[in-house]
């Protein structure tokens, strides 16, 4: 794993009639095994339509960049060694962006294939890349919080198989999905659109779970399967942590979402030039 040891200074690039975009992020020392984050990024982005008829979520523009290149930046300034994108629909795009390396970050592609995987199927593709431990995250969020922290906290709770971060949600930016007992997620469920909410359901999965690779080697290959499957299980096993979040997550998997992170990333640029 790896430990913090200060703060570093991260530029973005200029935009027209703007400064400099600045971020702090934790500065990482990483030891010989870099952590590895995973993206899944194949999906259809069916609420998205029609600009994900022609360009994937993880290529559609956020503040005149690429979703994509602003998560990449993010795992590396959090200090990732490796990232294993899992592509599907308009795969192709997404390599061709992205080529092998960004932000420093070597680039590693698993792909569907003819039939689109689902998420759990995709990281079960993905399997020959995946290191022994890894950060999964999707290829439409971006998290203001610690990516690493969920490594962390795997790695100090041997018994676990997966953690996932939490936000204490009540329905508030989407349906809720998870029920906690103290530091364990003991009850996962996706509910179906118009399905009334469960109260004991008061927190969603943020979009971001360390796994073990052993959880992904035991699905079934070549396979369509939901992560949200894989949730459910390990929550009913009591294998799977609960790492809690302050702050709200965004995603782009709505038109809405999309500008709610434009205006977040906006006011994080202003606050951060009049600092």
């Amino acid at each position: 794993m790896t430990t913090i040891s200060s703060c570093r200074r991260l530029e973005r690039p200029r935009r027209a009639g703007g400064g400099r975009r600045l971020w702090y992020v934790p500065l990482v020392r990483p030891d010989a095994s870099s952590p590895q984050a995973v993206i899944l990024a194949g999906g259809l982005g069916t609420r998205m339509r029609p600009w994900t008829e022609r360009t994937p979520k993880f290529l559609l523009p956020v503040l005149g960049r690429p979703f994509g290149a602003w998560l990449l930046d993010r795992l590396a300034a959090a200090g990732f060694g490796e990232v294993v994108l899992c592509v599907g629909h308009l795969g192709d795009a997404i390599r061709a962006a992205m080529g092998d390396r960004f932000a420093g970050l070597p680039l590693r592609y698993a792909d569907d294939g003819p039939e689109l995987l689902g998420t759990a199927g995709a990281l079960r593709r993905a399997l020959p890349h995946l290191a022994p431990v890894f950060l999964m995250t999707y290829g439409d969020s971006y998290l203001p919080f610690d990516y690493l922290a969920p490594l962390r906290d795997l790695s100090a709770h041997p018994g676990a198989l997966g953690t996932m971060a939490v936000f204490r949600n009540e329905g508030r930016f989407d349906a809720s999905n998870a029920a906690l007992s103290g530091d364990l997620v003991v009850r996962y469920e996706k509910l179906r659109a118009g399905t009334p909410p469960d109260p004991a359901l008061d927190h969603i999965d943020y979009g971001a779970t360390a796994l073990r690779r052993g959880v992904v080697e035991a699905l079934p290959a070549d396979t369509p399967l939901g992560f949200d499957a894989v949730q459910r299980d390990l929550a009913s096993r009591g294998r799977l942590r609960a790492l809690a979040v302050a702050a709200r997550f965004h995603e782009i998997g709505s038109e809405r979402g999309l500008r709610d992170l434009e205006a977040a990333l906006a006011a994080s640029t202003t606050a951060e030039e009049r600092g």
